[in-house]
């Protein structure tokens, strides 16, 4: 049974809570200079810890919420972390944002918002044979180690957290896609899950994107990489749906123009904060 009220509750809670959990991560992972360990560093900072924390409170929030209400009312109004977490990260940081940036970040939630509640995705296969997954998966990994590669070779680093981010959005993004299936095998036996190649590629997804993110992070303000997780983790999640999962748009002629404007309005908002906060 669906509560609504209780789901937007839980959405915005989730959504609060992964906010500061990117600020305290950001904070942490943009205090370790440039030749340190990245990972030790991390490992040694409690604040690092407590954005880990958040992580989870807020993960565990986003399970409640779409256990109250559907996917497309919950997914939206977690996208509203980015703007929790900008004010927040300007503040502890002695920064103003300015009416741009404002401007930009709102125009990044909306049209993210528009993409999932106008293209409206419907479920679609989760237990695909691999054969279905090689050419899918083949061109996502392979984007993803481009921006990757080009990201942790920029010297420029609005540009490093930019790609950065948007390797570490896809990877969740991948995840997303294969947490369905995997959640599935529990139901028979601990053994099907560990046998299962989604577990393992889920749990590799999972990690690689956590220290990409925090590598994201460390090249400069939350502005500059934030918002490319934000729309990169919906768009993989999106491709792998429809090449693999058999999942389609349920829209009109209409509403797929809708959805690609939203999609184009995504990428240059995102570029757009990244190049305009970098460099803060």
């Amino acid at each position: 049974m669906e509560h609504p009220a209780a789901a937007v509750l839980c959405a915005l809670l989730a959504a609060l809570l992964f906010a500061v959990a990117a600020v305290a991560q950001q904070r942490a992972a943009g205090a370790v200079p440039e030749g340190e360990s990245l990972v030790r560093s991390l490992l040694r900072n409690p604040r690092w810890w407590a954005g880990i924390v958040g992580d989870t409170g807020g993960y565990a929030m986003q399970v409640a919420a779409l256990a109250l209400g559907a996917v497309l009312l919950v997914q939206p109004i977690l996208v509203s972390a980015l703007v929790f977490a900008l004010p927040l990260s300007a503040r502890l940081s002695d920064r103003r944002v300015t009416s741009r940036t404002w401007a930009a970040a709102l125009a990044l939630t909306a049209a993210l918002a528009c993409f999932l509640l106008v293209g409206n995705p419907a479920a679609g296969n989760a237990d695909a044979p691999l054969r279905d997954w090689l050419l899918p998966l083949g061109v996502l990994l392979g984007l993803i180690a481009a921006a990757t590669a080009v990201g942790l070779g920029a010297a420029d680093p609005a540009w490093r957290a930019l790609l950065l981010g948007a390797a570490s959005g896809s990877l969740y993004g991948l995840a997303a896609a294969l947490t369905a299936y995997v959640t599935d095998l529990f139901e028979h036996g601990l053994g099907q899950v560990l046998g299962g190649w989604q577990t393992w590629a889920l749990i590799a997804a999972g990690g690689t994107g956590v220290y990409l993110q925090q590598r994201a992070f460390q090249a400069g303000p939350l502005a500059a990489s934030l918002p490319a997780v934000t729309i990169a983790e919906p768009l993989a999640a999106a491709f792998i749906g429809i090449t693999v999962l058999e999942e389609r748009l349920r829209t009109t002629t209409v509403g797929l123009v809708v959805t690609g404007i939203a999609v184009i309005v995504m990428c240059a908002t995102t570029i757009t904060l990244s190049r305009s906060q970098a460099a803060a």
